[in-house]
């Protein structure tokens, strides 16, 4: 009794969440295991990961030497599929902000399992997001232009156009996000220096930076990472808003908007917590991670999943009433050309998706199904590209003249790059699982309380009452 009345709160709803995790030397073990020799599931996944990284290089390298006419980029639409994947990966980044340092200032109990996974997400995903201005641009080599800084050239850069914020506001995000992605790491890697052999002890070593869990570093541990958590979380709100300035700061029918800024920001945070969910699951059922990311996890992602899907689908009525209440003919037109234009089928497969699928989460069996919640989130991903495609394409295609209108098709090319990115992503994802453990030890070791006297691994977990501390533990042999 007098161990369970010591528990902590966050001990006791861990224990809960955890129900079949009994002793800190089991998450030790099991996570580490990840690291091990690789089954048959992941090199699969890798194989094709690396099949696509071929397609991508290869479609942009044929894009290099032939030029940028290989796309489908015309006038009057000059952004196309690039800006649209840009804008996505972007967005698909903003999940890992929010678990490991919003949620992580507000307490959430439940993301110990899941933030390390949203904030290598994040990393990868800023990586992937950046090929795409280079890609864009046609002449690589003369992306440089790209980074705003005064030159002999007379080139001087428009720092009031968003376009240029956007190289200060990703740059910023990635630098955060990789600090604070690598500092979490840190005890973890000591983990792993601790039981690893050979050149990857070594690597883990010199990755540990000496950590050893004294009190005065886990002081200076604790201290940083708040700090860097408080930081960062601004970012969540900023770098996105920024982006959709790139579209409502200019006049095109469709973009100028004041509510692109927190629908942009909901829209990033919803496709990014449904990429969590998509990731989680295949790494859940290949190495085996039942215990560590239970139906509480996923219930607690798919309400979150819930709340901004009804945000987004908020904001998409809002546009199409002030495009009727506005009275502007260029306005009332666009809208109606995106439902019933060329591009009606992009719009309806975005209003399914984003609108209409997540609904069937206000069911506690669909919450808790992991299949379903499988198949929702790769819907809500391809939605939430079809939404970035709608707004760009249909807005470019269809402005003020008539005469000025045209229709984009998306060319080969640019879909060998689109398909090639998210291998580009998986590829890099499924290295990390390999070298750095995708949970994170120590601090499920936070919410996860000692093993109790009187029980042994293997045997019932506790009870609510027993966890409250209001009776004692039955023992082992009762």
């Amino acid at each position: 009794m007098a161990e369970t009345a010591n528990l902590t709160e966050s001990q006791r709803r861990g224990a809960l969440t955890h129900p079949d995790v009994t002793d800190h030397a089991e998450v030790n073990r099991d996570i580490l295991k990840m690291l091990s020799a690789p089954g048959k599931g992941w090199w699969a996944l890798f194989g094709l990961a690396v099949l696509g990284v071929g397609i991508f290089f290869g479609s942009w390298f044929w894009q290099i030497y032939r030029g940028i006419g290989v796309s489908g980029l015309t006038s009057p639409v000059g952004w196309g599929a690039y800006i649209t994947t840009f804008v996505f990966w972007v967005g698909i980044a903003h999940s890992g902000t929010l678990i490991s340092a919003i949620l992580f200032l507000f307490r959430a109990p439940w993301r110990q399992s899941v933030y390390r996974v949203a904030e290598a997400m994040t990393v990868f995903a800023v990586m992937t997001a950046g090929m795409f201005p280079l890609i864009h641009v046609g002449r690589v080599w003369h992306a440089y232009w790209l980074i705003p800084y005064p030159n002999q050239r007379y080139l001087w850069p428009n720092f009031r156009s968003p376009l240029v914020w956007d190289v200060f506001a990703v740059t910023t995000y990635f630098t955060v996000s990789a600090v604070f992605f690598y500092l979490g790491m840190i005890p973890d890697m000591a983990a792993a220096r601790d039981q690893a052999k050979g050149l990857r002890k070594k690597l883990y070593t010199i990755i540990a930076l000496g950590w050893r869990g004294t009190d005065r570093q886990w002081h200076h541990f604790s201290k940083a990472y708040i700090f860097l958590a408080a930081l960062a979380t601004p970012l969540v709100l900023s770098v996105h808003s920024v982006v959709s300035w790139d579209f409502a700061v200019g006049i095109v029918p469709g973009w100028h908007a004041t509510v692109f800024a927190p629908y942009f920001v909901a829209g990033a945070i919803f496709s990014g917590v449904a990429m969590v969910i998509t990731i989680v699951v295949p790494i859940r059922k290949i190495f085996r991670l039942e215990a560590y990311l239970t139906t509480k996890h996923f219930d607690a992602l798919s309400k979150l999943v819930l709340l901004t899907s009804m945000i987004v689908f908020w904001a998409y009525l809002t546009e199409f009433f002030m495009a009727w209440y506005s009275g502007e003919p260029p306005e009332r037109q666009m809208f109606w050309n995106r439902l019933f234009g060329h591009y009606w089928w992009a719009t309806w497969i975005m209003l399914i998706c984003n609108g209409m699928v997540p609904m069937m989460l206000w069911f506690k069996r669909v919450r808790h199904s992991v299949p379903a919640l499988f198949a929702i989130t790769i819907f809500i991903n391809i939605g939430m590209w079809f939404e970035r495609y709608v707004i760009i394409v249909t807005s470019l295609s269809h402005e003020y003249e008539p005469f000025a209108w045209g229709v984009y098709r998306p060319s080969i090319v640019e879909m060998g790059i689109l398909l090639g990115s998210f291998a580009w992503f998986g590829f890099w994802f499924l290295l990390f699982t390999r070298l750095l453990p995708p949970v994170a030890i120590a601090e499920l070791k936070e919410v996860i309380p000692p093993k109790l006297r009187g029980k042994k691994s293997g045997s019932a977990p506790a009870t609510d009452a027993e966890l409250s501390g209001d009776v004692a533990p039955a023992p082992a042999g009762d």
